[in-house]
């Protein structure tokens, strides 16, 4: 027996739960975005989104009182919970820590201190490391050739799927460890000759130098092991995001500039890198966040960055809260005002596109 047909609603169930919205005047939404306009309504009366319950400077007024609240809600529990561990709070030493008076030199910079400029240098040329290692294997990952693509992805999977401390361990202690008698006796010569041919003078500005720009001449082996696996491990999330802005260009720009004759490369060269380079310059910015953060994990091979400073002094003083809310204000401002410039960098390029 077939099934009967379900009946028919009447004509006056046929209507929609939620009626649509008649379509918005034209330079409504001109006006909408200049200050002191009304909040949009729809033909109910209604606000047309949530946000619009509230003027800016109210939501404006209204985040800020949150955010207040939350910093005093944690404040509250934090100092509770210190009260309760009989905790003898002692803010009078660290000053010293950041900034102190030397007899001789006047101010100079802390411990702590000297481990943010470290780490500062530590993420730039990481990232100046990562960028050139991304920038290679992002375009063997868009290549046309197979061999290419695999060689690319296997330096990608093998990287990221690596938690960074075992990477870091390998790195230090077999690689490096290996490979640095052979560029020790290789360039032990060129060392020793420059020092005979240059005068003291040289050489003291040349050790001043390399104190300022990477490390000192007596940490710069330690230094150089830990720029180059961060490298490696940054530069496998850098060659994805080239990828993803190589792909991001229209197949069109490709076929037009091969209709004109160019090769790949000069395709790559003036069409292709160019409109890409907007697309990869913001996510970059916050690679370079996620650098200064990870370079945290290099303390273990005893690099004085900001992370072993802090350890070494908490080691020292016992003062573990007072020592490590310190370095934690340190790695937010740092971060903090990255952010802000990686923020204003991508809202010119979206201006400039």
């Amino acid at each position: 027996m077939a099934p009967r047909p379900f009946p028919a609603l009447p004509p006056e169930h046929n209507v929609p739960a939620f009626p649509p919205r008649p379509p918005r005047p034209k330079g409504a939404d001109e006006d909408a975005r200049r200050p002191g306009s009304p909040s949009p309504r729809d033909a109910f009366g209604t606000p047309g989104a949530v946000e619009d319950f509230l003027s800016p400077p109210a939501a404006r007024r209204l985040d800020a009182a949150l955010l207040a609240l939350l910093l005093a809600a944690g404040a509250w529990l934090f100092w509770n919970g210190a009260g309760r561990m009989d905790y003898a709070w002692n803010w009078g030493v660290v000053g010293q820590y950041l900034v102190r008076h030397d007899a001789e030199r006047g101010w100079v910079p802390g411990m702590l201190a000297q481990g943010l400029l470290v780490t500062v240098r530590l993420g730039l040329w990481s990232t100046l490391l990562a960028l050139c290692i991304g920038t290679g294997m992002g375009l063997l990952r868009a290549s046309p050739r197979l061999f290419r693509r695999m060689v690319a992805r296997t330096y990608v999977e093998g990287v990221r799927n690596l938690p960074p401390l075992v990477l870091v361990f390998i790195f230090h202690f077999f690689v490096s460890s290996q490979f640095a008698p052979l560029l020790a006796g290789l360039f032990a010569p060129v060392a020793d000759g420059a020092a005979f041919l240059l005068p003291p003078v040289a050489r003291v500005w040349l050790a001043g130098a390399s104190a300022v720009l990477l490390a000192p001449p007596e940490q710069l082996p330690v230094f150089l092991s830990g720029v180059v696996v961060l490298g490696l491990y940054e530069g496998a999330y850098i060659t994805e995001i080239v990828r993803a802005g190589l792909e991001g260009v229209g197949r069109g720009q490709w076929e037009a500039s091969a209709s004109t004759g160019l090769t790949r490369r000069q395709q790559l060269r003036h069409v292709i890198l160019p409109q890409a380079f907007r697309l990869i310059v913001p996510p970059l910015a916050g690679q370079f966040i996620s650098t200064i953060k990870d370079s945290a994990i290099l303390s273990v091979i005893s690099i004085r960055e900001l992370t072993f400073q802090g350890m070494e002094l908490m080691a020292a003083t016992y003062l573990t809260f007072e020592i490590w809310l310190t370095v934690a204000a340190l790695y937010l401002v740092l971060t903090f005002s990255c952010s802000l410039a990686a923020r204003r960098v991508e809202r010119r390029l979206r201006r400039a596109m």
